[in-house]
């Protein structure tokens, strides 16, 4: 048995056409399903539904086969002991530091001002901020990062970013792109070796899928 984790969502849906070019199609659709574990069209295959920030924790410790996840998840992760063979070019965004529309970021960083900023993602942060000889102080959130700011608990947020249309409805601006983010495809490596003839076929259809140019509608 292969076991694929995935997250519900943006990532799901995206993965679903690599999926189908390996001859694998989800058998029902999680939005609709309490299952955590979805049968597909091959026996041998089944999806394990888990949240993103776990993906790579389940296919390190062999609860999963392979698994897609966020280059951001990766790096903070860590990703020890994962075969990473594939960027998929799917669920892009960027990670980004926002502030309100009236905080002057340019100035403070100028003046060597120490910074409070509020995100999930530390480790990017701390190595960027620490890369520009700026002092943070960094506030560990799990969600609703846009409030820090315009509460006052944060300067800055350092945050997942794609239309940026969030940041504007709440009043918040983007002042520096720290890196542009897809989802990876991330393999076990005991399982690479002990279910190679089951798991390659598999990674050399995604890599041929996501070479293909888009089909125009």
């Amino acid at each position: 048995m292969i076991t694929l984790a995935l997250s519900k969502g943006r990532i799901f849906d995206e993965t679903l056409p690599l999926l189908r070019a390996a001859g694998i199609e989800v058998l029902e659709d999680p939005e609709k399903s309490r299952k955590l574990i979805l049968a597909t069209s091959q026996p041998g295959v089944r999806v394990v539904l888990v949240r993103a920030t776990d993906v790579p924790t389940y296919v390190e410790h062999g609860g999963a086969d392979l698994g897609v996840t966020g280059k951001d998840t990766l790096i903070e992760h860590g990703g020890q002991g994962l075969y990473q063979p594939l960027d998929l070019n799917i669920s892009r965004c960027r990670v980004s530091v926002a502030v309100r529309a009236d905080f002057d970021y340019a100035s403070a960083v100028r003046q060597g001002s120490r910074l409070k900023v509020a995100t999930k993602y530390t480790s990017i942060a701390r190595e960027f901020f620490a890369g520009k000889g700026v002092h943070v102080d960094l506030i560990k959130l799990y969600g609703s990062m846009e409030l820090a700011p315009l509460t006052g608990l944060a300067d800055a947020i350092v945050d997942l970013v794609s239309t940026g249309n969030t940041l504007k409805a709440n009043h918040l601006v983007e002042v520096e792109r720290i890196m542009d983010i897809s989802a990876r495809l991330v393999v076990n490596q005991a399982s690479l070796k002990l279910k190679q003839a089951a798991i390659r076929p598999i990674i050399d259809a995604f890599a041929q899928a996501i070479e293909k140019p888009a089909v125009q509608p």
